[in-house]
């Protein structure tokens, strides 16, 4: 049994590692240059398989658009020898820019001006997922930023209903998903869900529930980095539908909570031995 001054002990302990991870990744920001003037709206985009995906990354400052000349970008991928994108000089600079790259990666010259170096990556693949590099240089401001871009397949099901069975089908789910069904208030019903392997851990989801003639069903399908939520509505023969996406990712932050909460726990441990 542990006596107070043990648990004390503990809990300071527990403090100071807390303290200390967040401590860490202020200086590794700072080291890295990410406590400087470029900032993105999303650090750790999820992007669709074949879609369209915008990195984005701007310097926030109170420059005025007139101050930001004389602007220089470099997008990067950790793993690679070339860059992803390059603008300097008032022009694009690709001549050693990464083979998997070129004709699918772009800025907006007319954002530049404004301090604004997004990133437009167009088809996106799998091999595109990993932490990027955005390096800005300007008269108005700059710094450099990293983003994890992750990559999944998600799509929103289509719904059919017959003999008294509501079947849902989304064609592209990456990675493998979980599907639950649940009524109007919330309570969770048993449905009959096949997910077919289309490759390369793209799958397919078909799944079917029994229905009463006029109610509303909320279809949920979501792995660890996209959930989508459908409400289908059954009025007869007919199905009206809606479906939103969110999406997850972990912080920094929140890495160190773990690790405090493991330190925690460890302590714990030991002291109750």
């Amino acid at each position: 049994m542990a006596t107070i001054g043990q648990i004390i002990f503990c809990s300071m302990i527990t403090l100071i590692v807390l303290f200390g991870t967040v401590i860490i990744l202020i200086l590794a920001l700072s080291l890295s240059g990410q406590l400087s003037d470029v900032t993105s709206s999303n650090m750790a985009p999820v992007a669709n398989l074949g879609d369209d995906a915008l990195l984005s990354c701007y310097v926030d400052a109170s420059s005025p658009p007139a101050k930001f000349r004389d602007v220089s970008v470099t997008w990067e991928k950790a793993g690679l020898t070339g860059p992803v994108y390059r603008y300097r000089d008032g022009a694009p600079s690709l001549a050693d820019q990464d083979p998997q790259f070129i004709g699918r990666a772009q800025l907006f010259p007319g954002a530049l001006a404004t301090g604004n170096a997004s990133l437009l990556l167009r088809a996106v693949r799998r091999s595109d997922g990993g932490e990027y590099t955005c390096r800005i240089s300007s008269s108005g401001g700059g710094g450099t930023l990293a983003i994890k871009l992750k990559t999944a397949a998600f799509s929103a099901p289509a719904f059919k209903i017959a003999a008294g069975v509501l079947a849902a089908e989304a064609p592209r789910w990456f990675p493998k998903p979980n599907v639950t069904w649940q009524d109007a208030g919330g309570g969770v019903l048993s449905g009959n869900t096949t997910l077919d392997d289309l490759g390369l851990g793209v799958f397919r989801v078909v799944s079917t529930l029994a229905v009463n003639a006029s109610d509303t069903y909320s279809c949920r399908i979501e792995n660890e980095l996209v959930t989508s939520v459908s409400e289908a509505t059954v009025a007869g023969p007919d199905v009206s539908e809606r479906t939103y996406f969110t999406f997850s990712a972990a912080s920094s932050l929140l890495a160190a909570a773990r690790l405090s909460l493991t330190t925690s726990v460890l302590c714990i441990y030991h002291l109750t031995r």
